[in-house]
């Protein structure tokens, strides 16, 4: 399964103190079961002094395979602990789906 290709490679990556990764594939026009779309969470002391950038491209870097092959959409949310403790309502909703995936 790619979701649990995914959470393997960002617990060896980045060692998280909380990590969530959601499959969102079912809020778009794609078959039943399908691994596609995904929103990952991602609290880990690595991301300590580094830019949003930065953190965006390290998830990148660690999904390289998945994102070339497999993955259409991946929503990342990065945080340090102390970014996480401060979240009131958690990571920010993903945006409804605009139409953009379909299957022909």
């Amino acid at each position: 399964m790619i979701q649990e290709r995914i959470e393997e490679k960002l617990q060896q990556a980045f060692a998280p103190l909380h990590l969530e990764v959601i499959n969102e594939s079912y809020m778009h026009n794609v078959p039943e079961g399908s691994e596609s779309h995904f929103k990952v969470i991602v609290v880990s002391e690595q991301f300590e002094g580094m830019r949003l950038i930065g953190r965006h491209r390290a998830v990148n870097c660690a999904l390289a395979d998945e994102l070339a092959n497999h993955i259409h959409a991946l929503a990342i949310h990065t945080y340090t602990d102390a970014e996480w403790q401060n979240q009131q309502e958690g990571a920010p909703a993903s945006p409804a789906c605009r139409g953009g995936s379909k299957l022909g």
